[in-house]
């Protein structure tokens, strides 16, 4: 049986890197994740994504391009993403980096077989002149 008091990994580097297009996230347990951008929007933990439950949740499309513009601390716990499309309502605490790190493949290959579902692009729309 697992203890209450199990020491979680904690982070050690949170990095943008310089085209704000990919976010690496180390831990002190060695486990380290480079997620783009475009992943963490669309499975932002934010209730516009996620909604209420499950048959709610969003496939949000058109985000191929998105870059994180600024990262906000919340207490000691998390972070709040404002990614350039101007979405910042996701508190992304330190177990969802992991989660999202280790189901990167799995979440992905989901998200994209939603969006060849409901006829949605990674693209965004195209403006108009």
């Amino acid at each position: 049986m697992a203890e209450a008091s199990q020491s979680r990994a904690w982070p050690t580097e949170l990095r943008l890197g310089k085209d704000h297009r990919t976010l690496t996230i180390s831990f002190d347990d060695g486990a380290s994740f480079a997620l783009p951008a475009e992943y963490l929007r669309v499975e932002s933990p934010s209730a516009e994504v996620q909604g209420h439950n499950p048959d709610e949740r969003q496939t949000v499309a058109g985000k191929r391009m998105v870059g994180i513009l600024e990262i906000h601390p919340v207490g000691n716990y998390a972070v709040r993403l404002v990614f350039d499309d101007m979405h910042s309502t996701g508190i992304y605490s330190w177990d969802y980096f992991r989660e999202l790190g280790r189901e990167y493949e799995t979440r992905w290959a989901r998200y994209l077989e939603a969006l060849e579902a409901k006829n949605l692009s990674r693209d965004p729309p195209a403006r108009r002149p």
